[in-house]
């Protein structure tokens, strides 16, 4: 698996990018605050009404007050069901949102990087990280990063109620949160390389999937259906036992943070049922101490089951980072300029190029190429006949030597301007999932009907395009399955004879 190199960040580096992204969202993620401090405050309100209620009302045997707390209780649960619909909805877009900005931005980096990145990296890898980890960005930015901010809040607000209420039994309380959170943090600790080797893994079964498929042709022919099964099967397995070791960590995470709360429940209760009994406390007040508790204990047992999100989309957010942050090896000078028109002199001079693995493929490489003029590369099998095209539209830069165009080097030319004028079939053809009208003018959207039908035609294959029930209408399938080699090479040409380039 290969990686862009990039400067190493830190976790809390990650998750502040991840969540700047929110940014773009900022009336939704204000309203989602200013509804969370809503929230909040009728939290902690509510133990107070119940407080009232039994020490004023049952107790001292109103009727009266008794029903209008549970009117006020009605009225204030209603408010905090709407506060909390109108949350989960902005929330949600908000979250969609930054799954939408992300992917988009990875998509248009990928569609910049050179083709060494993807030499070096594979397809399922790319996969997996625009769509998986992507989706482990969206919910730690939405539900998840919503309820760990509303949860901290809330605890600070209850840990201070508690104290002022009464300051034992707060002090009780408060020496119990240690230890949750060093729990807490440890687990995170333990849990952050194990989730990387997770999510690593399924990019793993992502490419092999993505393989197989795309190679099941060569799979059936050579009858090697079972031992790519087989292949397929090791590596989910693989993902199948991280994952189990993954579940049974985090089953005795939840378990030990509510050992830990439940024990400081019990003592609460104990000594506060003492004070009762001592008079020193009302039962309404302890029933009151209680319910904060809860709210106390709550956000902490929650704070437990995010960690392990936390983990999971930091190591998402390293991955997706790798990917932006990757730097191009091929892209315009800072004084670069468009070539308006070109007459097509290609020459060579002195050129060299080796890949990455230190292998040259080409020495020296003199020759000019006259407009009009016909060249033909002659040469064995990994000669550097297609490297020389390579080098030419500037998928790669040469080791040594320059290439020019109309007497001016490319490098001093714009990378959109330079591979206007070229015009490129390759020996595997690339069709879409689309139409052959679409395909064909797939380097020039805005081409007319005439036009393409011309480089049909020009192409040799106008007759068998007509000759299908929907003509040019006709859906090609996934990389062209639904046509042969030769159709599929002629109207790779034809796309090529569209663009009416300067060098074909």
């Amino acid at each position: 698996m290969a990686h862009a190199t990039t400067k190493p960040q830190t976790d809390r580096q990650i998750l502040w990018r991840c969540f700047r992204y929110l940014g773009e969202f900022r009336r939704y993620v204000v309203g989602i605050y200013l509804l969370m401090v809503i929230i909040n405050l009728i939290n902690v309100s509510l133990p107070q009404i119940i407080r009232w209620m039994i020490d004023q009302g049952i107790y001292g045997g109103d009727l009266s007050l008794l029903g209008w707390g549970v009117l006020g209780l009605l009225g204030i649960t209603a408010v905090k069901g709407v506060a909390i619909y109108y949350q989960g909805i902005w929330g949600e877009i908000s979250s969609q949102g930054v799954a939408y900005t992300l992917r988009n931005a990875i998509v248009h980096k990928l569609t910049t990087l050179s083709f060494a990145f993807h030499d070096r990296t594979e397809a399922g890898q790319i996969l997996s990280r625009t769509l998986q980890d992507v989706e482990r960005i969206r919910f730690l930015t939405g539900r998840a990063g919503l309820r760990l901010i509303e949860g901290t809040v809330q605890l600070l607000l209850t840990a201070v109620i508690l104290i002022t209420m009464n300051r034992n039994l707060g002090l009780l309380v408060i020496l119990t949160l240690p230890l949750l959170f060093h729990r807490a943090y440890h687990f995170g600790r333990y849990f952050r390389p194990l989730s990387i080797q997770i999510q690593d893994q399924l990019a793993v079964l992502t490419t092999r999937l993505e393989q197989n498929l795309r190679g099941i042709t060569a799979v059936k022919a050579f009858a090697q259906e079972t031992a790519e099964t087989d292949r397929f099967i090791t590596e989910n397995e693989k993902w199948f036992q991280l994952s189990a070791r993954a579940a049974r960590i985090e089953a005795i995470n939840s378990p030990m943070l509510d050992l830990i709360a439940n024990g400081g429940t019990l003592l609460i209760l104990g000594y506060g049922g003492w004070l009762v009994i001592q008079g020193q406390l009302t039962l309404g007040e302890l029933v009151a101490f209680t319910t904060y508790l809860a709210q106390l204990i709550r956000p902490i047992q929650l704070m437990g089951r995010i960690i392990p999100i936390i983990a999971i989309a930091a190591s998402a957010g390293e991955r997706i980072f790798q990917i932006l942050d990757a730097p191009s090896d091929v892209t315009d000078s800072a004084d670069a300029q468009p070539i308006a028109t070109s007459r097509g002199l290609v020459r060579f001079e002195h050129v060299s190029f080796a890949y990455q693995d230190g292998r040259e493929v080409l020495h020296d490489i003199d020759f000019v190429a006259q407009p009009g003029q016909v060249v033909a590369l002659l040469g064995p099998t990994g000669s550097g006949k297609s490297t020389v095209i390579n080098l030419l539209s500037r998928f790669y830069e040469p080791t040594n030597g320059r290439i020019t165009l109309d007497h001016q080097d490319t490098r001093d030319l714009t990378l959109a301007s330079l591979r206007q004028q070229i015009g490129l079939v390759m020996q595997d053809s690339t069709l879409f999932a689309a139409s052959i009208r679409e395909n064909i003018a797939f380097g020039c959207p805005d081409a007319s009907e005439a036009d393409i039908v011309q480089a049909a035609q020009e192409a040799q294959a106008h007759d068998f395009i007509t000759a299908m029930p929907d003509g040019y209408d006709t859906r090609v399938g996934e990389r062209g399955v639904t046509l042969s080699g030769g159709q599929k090479q002629r109207l790779a040409i034809a796309r090529a004879l569209l663009t009416n380039p300067r060098i074909l």
